[in-house]
């Protein structure tokens, strides 16, 4: 049993002025302020006075970290996840881009049939494929060679059962509109990205079941005033969300505060888009076989083309904070409640009596403090 004592407790539901937080073994099982619960016999305490609780960070759009790269090393999830307890993140999608196609059926047996023995860390819930039925005008750091046209065959096996959680996909490529509701009817979230869609053509898309944008203005057309595109029909549609990377390199802050000013917390769903180099030092990585170089801020192909990032959860959302002048609050429920509702998980992203011991302690410069999955504390630094 644990029994955390801290100055806040953050939640969608109910906010907490010195409260308490106790857990027995995966679950929650109460939530209150400090003067109300008592330390039972033989819990081990956490005694952080100063510090901000809050639901676990969800990243759902990560590409890999610390030397690994998902889609060359679908195996290496699980390497990954042992290690990003220290950014906050306690579960995450981990995302394949555009590849052949046994990379796809290899990262289904990984998730399904590689899980370690007694595995410790954030917990891969499912997979986000970003492609391969993208539109090569926009392609961005994906590889040409490996962008195809739609095909139900290709799809048949991917489905939230098989642990295919979120498809990106260009609507307007032949075959997508036909294809969008048989995945939703599998389970699968499907996301508008790398498409030059047209504002008419999103429309589309949304009625056949899209409801999110992948990484809002990247590798889709400039918000124009004569064509709005696809950037606008995000912006527009009250029922549709939007991924965005707050790192001040792929959206200016003004455009992020802008975004945020017209959906809201409830319907901006931070990302990272982090890959391999996110933890390791400046220097040539790889994006799905592709060479990156990466200095202290940002990750390009060698022809500068953006590629992916190196920024961490926590960073993403103090970033949220600097960039629009929202509240802490507003945007760690754009990294947790908001993002578990967008992939459909009822017991991730959020703190309450009986859901997931999720949990993680921030200090007030929202560094991380303790991360706890599913009840255990895998990182510490207190």
């Amino acid at each position: 049993m644990l029994y955390i004592h801290c100055k806040e407790i953050i939640s969608p539901t109910r906010q907490i002025d010195d409260g308490v937080i106790l857990v027995n073994g995966k679950k929650i099982i109460a939530l209150d302020h400090a003067k109300n619960i008592d330390p039972p016999f033989g819990a081990k305490i956490i005694d952080a006075p100063s510090a901000i609780a809050c639901p676990g960070f969800i990243d759902w759009q990560l590409n890999g970290g610390y030397g690994y790269d998902f889609t060359q090393n679908p195996e290496s999830i699980w390497e990954v996840g042992s290690r990003l307890a220290e950014t906050g993140v306690t579960s995450f999608l981990p995302t394949i881009i555009t590849a052949p196609a046994d990379v796809y059926e290899k990262s289904i047996r990984s998730l399904q049939d590689q899980r370690p023995k007694n595995y410790s860390g954030s917990q891969p819930l499912g997979y986000h494929f970003e492609g391969p039925f993208l539109n090569p005008e926009k392609k961005g750091a994906h590889n040409p060679a490996f962008i195809r046209p739609v095909t139900v065959t290709e799809t048949s096996k991917w489905s939230r059962k098989n642990g295919v959680w979120v498809v990106t996909l260009a609507p307007e490529m032949p075959g997508a509109i036909e294809i969008i509701p048989l995945l939703v009817q599998k389970g699968v979230v499907v996301s508008a990205g790398h498409s030059a869609a047209t504002y008419d053509q999103a429309l589309v898309a949304f009625r056949a079941g899209v409801t999110v944008g992948t990484h809002l203005f990247n590798a889709m057309p400039k918000l124009d005033h004569r064509t709005p595109g696809l950037a606008a029909a995000l912006l527009l549609s009250d029922d549709v969300t939007v991924g965005l990377i707050p790192d001040g390199i792929h959206v200016h802050p003004a455009m992020v505060k802008m975004a945020w000013d017209q959906k809201g917390k409830s319907r901006m769903a931070i990302i990272t888009d982090a890959m391999a180099a996110l933890g390791m030092p400046a220097g040539q990585y790889q994006l799905a076989g592709s060479k990156v170089i990466v200095d202290a801020r940002s990750v390009r192909l060698e022809d500068g083309t953006l590629a992916g990032s190196i920024l961490r959860m926590d960073t993403a959302v103090k970033n949220m904070v600097s960039f629009t002048n929202c509240s802490l609050s507003d945007a760690i429920y754009s990294s947790t409640f908001g993002v578990a509702r967008l992939i459909k998980s009822p017991t991730k992203g959020r703190l309450k009596v009986g859901g997931d011991a999720d949990i993680v302690l921030l200090d007030e410069s929202v560094k991380v403090l303790t991360t706890i999955v599913n009840g255990e504390v895998i990182y510490n630094s207190l």
